[in-house]
């Protein structure tokens, strides 16, 4: 009797011992803690090898960490028992959906539920699973599978949680919100259906209400890890020292991942702790092949900025450039090496890093921005031809671009001695702005550019314009400047190119009237009288020009 009752202990303690670690490996996977689960699970199947919902579970751990390459070769080692076990052939119709097998896994799925399985709402909710968390799945079918296993078992709030899932991935937001809800009802201390509730509005862009769900869930639960995330995740763009805390507690109570080390060195970064982030970036690259981790030397760039170390922090992005790949790099990196090169003085490679800055930016408005940057830098140069390039396509099509703007551009034409392509900018210029005397002025002046001799008297009109636009007010500086430089212009054409003597005099006479000093006013004003004097007293009719 005793050796009988200690063998009979002895099956319990092992059959009590072998559901607690099933149980631990179910707690594992809803933390969200894959690695763990696969570890215990391949322990459960190796000791347990008929255990068939071992099997199952260690199907769903590796299909929900997305790592279901594995599976394959795993359920090969099965015994061949406990492959008509309706769990086992969830798990390996599971895999098979994860592989895009649509056909043979619905042959298994069907296999199991056919075993009396449409009764049993743990193996409804198996199959309903793998057709949510692949993307072969169907969440339509799903949701059907989860009603039917929510009518045999209507208090468990993770079957509720479930089939939210399901309608999320058919893009039903407010169904699931409803669902969610009423697995909330049953269990509203459950922290996976809290958190579900808060992706849908993070989906929605509502911070208020995902935070509410999500610090729910964290209260009724601080061991769950997936929103310790979210958490860190939200504040890593606006408060880096919050999001520094909840990243702690995540990596405490979450599987160790080398993607950790890199995402804490970035929030070494955004503290302002660059010596911490720049030290921490040395490390992992020395424990890791460089090669493998490249965006480190950027960060480490970028830590050395804040440190005003422009130097190191160029030698760091040369070497992130080596290394990662160019479908890895994004507008800002070279964006970051213009800034650099600017700062060191180097306009030229500066240049060159923005153009290749603005050939990444896939939206045309995002582009404005670095042709101003080029347009400034090519100004500095005093590359007028550049600068007009990118004025041009800053202003053309911008929606903020300015009069200035506009301006700008055709003075940058005029320097560049682009007098056509000037003058239509100037065109324009007229035309939105019409009460503007400047490009009036501007017109004057390319065209006498374009006609230097004053033969074809092409900036006559320009001028004449002009004059009329600001005689009324000659006490004001420019228009004083300009006023005298029209009549100045009128002058010489009559004087040169139509010899009406008399019209010149009396231009330049306007010019006395607002600037009596004028000397070179004076000067001309004596020479063409005295011509006018002697054309007279040579004329026949006694009168002339």
């Amino acid at each position: 009797m005793k050796k009988g009752s200690l063998l009979l202990l002895c099956g319990v303690i092992s059959a009590t011992a072998m559901s607690q670690t099933t149980e631990d490996a179910k707690r594992s996977i809803y933390y969200e803690r894959y690695a763990t689960a696969k570890e215990q699970l391949q322990n459960i199947v190796k000791t347990d090898p008929a255990n068939a919902e071992g099997w199952y579970l260690l199907s769903k751990a590796y299909i929900m960490s997305k790592d279901a390459a594995p599976l394959k070769q795993l359920l090969a080692q099965s015994p061949a028992a406990v492959k008509e076990e309706p769990f086992y052939q969830v798990a390996y119709g599971s895999y098979l959906l994860s592989a895009g097998n649509k056909d043979s896994a619905r042959y298994y799925f069907d296999e199991a539920l056919d075993k009396k399985g449409q009764k049993n709402p743990d193996l409804l909710a198996a199959v309903a699973n793998a057709h949510i968390a692949t993307k072969a799945g169907d969440a339509s079918y799903a949701v059907q599978l989860l009603d039917k296993a929510i009518e045999r078992d209507k208090k468990d709030a993770a079957l509720y949680t479930l089939l939210g899932d399901a309608h999320r991935k058919l893009g039903n937001g407010s169904e699931a919100y409803k669902v969610y809800s009423a697995g909330l009802d049953k269990n509203e201390k459950y922290a996976a259906g809290l958190y579900r509730m808060g992706k849908i509005f993070v989906s929605q862009k509502n911070p208020e209400m995902y935070l509410k769900y999500f610090n729910q869930a964290l209260a009724a639960d601080s061991n769950y890890a997936p929103v310790l995330y979210d958490l860190y995740y939200h504040y890593y763009f606006t408060e880096p020292q919050k999001a520094m805390q909840y990243f702690k507690q995540f990596v405490a109570k979450s599987d160790p991942d080398k993607d950790n080390d890199v995402l804490y060195t970035d929030l070494l970064y955004l503290n302002k702790e660059y010596q911490a982030a720049i030290s921490n970036a040395q490390q992992l690259l020395g424990k890791n092949n460089g090669d493998s981790m490249p965006r480190l030397y950027k960060l480490m760039a970028y830590s050395y900025i804040g440190m005003k170390d422009t130097s190191s922090a160029m030698t760091n992005m040369n070497l992130f450039f080596a290394k990662e790949a160019d479908s890895n790099e994004v507008a800002k990196d070279y964006e970051l090496m213009a800034d650099l090169y600017a700062a060191a003085a180097k306009p030229d490679s500066a240049a060159a890093y923005y153009v290749k800055t603005a050939e990444m930016v896939k939206e045309p408005k995002d582009k404005f921005p670095y042709y101003k940057k080029l347009s400034d830098l090519y100004k500095d140069l005093k590359d007028y031809r550049n600068q007009a390039k990118y004025l041009g396509l800053y202003y053309t099509d911008n929606a903020k671009a300015t009069n200035i703007d506009l301006f700008n551009w055709g003075i940058a034409n005029y320097k560049a001695e682009d007098y056509v392509q000037a003058d239509t900018v100037f065109g324009t210029y007229i035309q939105k702005y019409p009460d503007q005397a400047f490009g009036y002025y501007w017109r004057a002046r390319i065209n006498s550019s374009m006609d230097s001799t004053m033969e074809k008297g092409a900036a006559i009109p320009w001028y004449k314009q002009l004059i009329t636009m600001i005689e009324n007010d000659p006490t004001n500086k420019t228009n004083k400047k300009w006023l005298i430089e029209s009549y100045g212009y009128l002058a010489a054409y009559e004087t040169n190119q139509i010899k009406d003597y008399k019209s010149a005099t009396e231009n330049l006479k306007k010019i006395l009237a607002i600037d009596p000093e004028n000397k070179d006013a004076q000067q001309y004003i004596a020479i063409l009288e005295k011509k006018l004097s002697a054309d007279n007293n040579n004329s026949p009719t006694g009168s002339n020009k």
